[in-house]
């Protein structure tokens, strides 16, 4: 009768064991796939968004009696002088 409860746990301890990493497996599989869903929106938003456009300032000093633009920052916000 001991060797029956022993061979009993031991199996019982197998099956326990095989479902405990059949579940981690399958845990790891959903976390990866939402891993890779979350980098591909990410990937595909950022090649959604538009590039962006640099502001450039021309000088106007060669035309007569005009100067180039000021631009100064008050602390409250950009101030372009024209």
């Amino acid at each position: 009768m001991h060797s029956f409860r022993s061979i009993f746990l031991a199996t019982a301890a197998i099956a326990v064991t095989g479902m405990m990493l059949v579940f981690a497996a399958s845990l790891g599989l959903a976390l990866a796939g939402i891993a890779v869903v979350v980098m591909l929106g990410s990937w595909i938003s950022a090649k959604l968004q538009p590039a962006p456009v640099r502001a450039k300032v021309y000088a106007r000093a060669n035309r007569a009696g005009q100067r180039e633009p000021r631009v100064w920052n008050d602390g409250r916000g950009t101030i372009i002088d024209l």
